[in-house]
């Protein structure tokens, strides 16, 4: 077609063949091609001279704007392929829909606006699913029971007990359940693994665990940590975005729990279906951020 169009912009052979680096019979070679695939001449030969039939402008129009396309499909795949472009959809748990995916995701695109976003919050179980039904590029999600229709990525990380700044027990390096003992908790519904396992700590350690607020997800307690209603060892994504991300959140410290309290927390995607190279590179800079949080945190832990 490119040949094609420059014949009938030059009306010479010789004059399209120097245009697109061919030489004159070649040329020649694809226009009859053509023809003999369209099952119409295109042009008339008369005395050496070609006159383009009604037919060919007919289809210079239909030329022009089908190259018009392929130049516009390169210019997009070449942006897709320098990750200026690509959409990504993505369902997050709510422990880290509120700050900490929201600013890991406008690091990733500030610099590529043309960049299409989908971002819901859902429950892990419904995100499992969204994921293995090929619904959402990527999950972020509380570590699931493995399945044949999903990869993933894990990590496990501490919980850490978050305190106000002046409370007497932010002058030590590390809290206990003898520090807590009946001291006013915010923690998890009973099913939740993280209730579980702070549940079993104080048992172990014949201390009593003080439950005087239960909640869904630990964010909203932030805010009752603040205001010296309770102390809390949540998840670690929720307190580095309060503290890290969040504003006014200076009154609040962090300080490591022992015995290990852990969120285990997954990257998610669909195991059967190739994964966009856009989607990839978002999956890696993710976990990196993960991995830059976890550092952050635990960078003065003497434990």
């Amino acid at each position: 077609m490119t040949t094609f169009r420059e014949v009938m912009r030059s009306g010479s052979i010789s004059k399209a063949a120097e245009a697109v680096g061919r030489t004159q019979p070649a040329v020649s070679i694809m226009i009859s091609a053509l023809e003999q695939e369209l099952g119409f001449p295109l042009f008339l030969r008369e005395n050496g001279k070609l006159s383009p039939t009604p037919e060919a402008r007919y289809f210079l129009e239909e030329t022009e704007a089908i190259l018009a396309r392929l130049d516009r499909t390169k210019e997009t795949l070449g942006r897709i392929g320098s990750l200026e472009k690509g959409k990504l959809r993505i369902a997050c748990f709510p422990a880290a829909s509120g700050s900490f995916l929201p600013s890991v995701l406008t690091s990733f695109v500030k610099n590529r606006p043309e960049v299409e976003l989908a971002l819901i919050m859902r429950s892990s179980v419904v995100i499992e699913d969204l994921i293995a039904s090929q619904q959402f590029d990527i999950g972020f999600s509380e570590t699931p029971v493995p399945r044949a229709s999903i990869r993933q990525t894990d990590f496990d990380l501490d919980c850490v007990c978050v305190m106000r700044a002046d409370d007497p027990l932010a002058d030590l390096p590390l809290i206990t359940p003898a520090d807590l003992h009946d001291k006013p908790m915010g923690i998890l519904f009973d099913e939740h693994t993280t209730k579980v396992q702070l549940e079993a700590a104080f048992v172990a350690a014949g201390m009593r665990l003080n439950k005087r607020l239960e909640l869904r997800t630990f964010f909203p307690g932030m805010h009752f940590v603040s205001e010296g209603f309770c102390y809390m060892v949540c998840d670690m994504i929720t307190a580095y975005s309060h503290l890290r991300l969040g504003a006014g959140a200076s009154d609040l410290v962090l300080r490591p729990f022992r015995p290990r309290v852990s969120s285990a927390i997954s990257i998610l995607t669909p195991a059967y279906v190739s994964q966009a190279r856009f989607t990839r590179e978002f999956a890696s800079f993710l976990a990196d951020s993960i991995r830059d949080m976890q550092a952050y945190v635990t960078a003065e832990w003497d434990i």
